[in-house]
């Protein structure tokens, strides 16, 4: 299996003074960046997924215990499709459940589009 990374995070040259570092220490999968920041001295964070067709980040979030506070987004589709997201997707998978409690161990939310687009 190819071990190397799936998920690449693009930070502004105009954001260096809050010095981002990747945290493989805390998270380490192949298709999970994490990503500390400093701001006014607190240590904030950003979550960048990619989640293959088997929700294996997923996965691996829900079974690893982290405990991070000042989570300020965690992105990406998650390639689940869903009536969550888009109501006329008339299907429900678990796959939002797990992400679901994923973000509320976070103590973050889930937010979908206001201008949904038609597939």
């Amino acid at each position: 299996m190819n071990k190397h990374s799936r998920v690449l995070t693009y930070i502004n040259s105009k954001l260096i003074r809050l010095h981002f570092l990747l945290r493989r220490d805390i998270l380490n999968h192949r298709d999970i960046n994490l990503l500390s920041f400093f701001n006014y001295s607190i240590i904030c964070f950003l979550i960048n997924i990619y989640s293959d067709e088997h929700q294996s980040a997923l996965k691996y979030l829900k079974d690893t215990e982290v405990n991070l506070n000042n989570v300020l987004i965690m992105t990406r589709d998650f390639n689940i499709r869903d009536n969550y997201w888009n109501s006329a997707f008339l299907y429900y998978l678990t796959h939002v459940d797990t992400l679901r409690e994923i973000a509320d161990s976070l103590d973050s939310g889930l937010l979908t589009q206001i201008n949904q687009v038609p597939i």
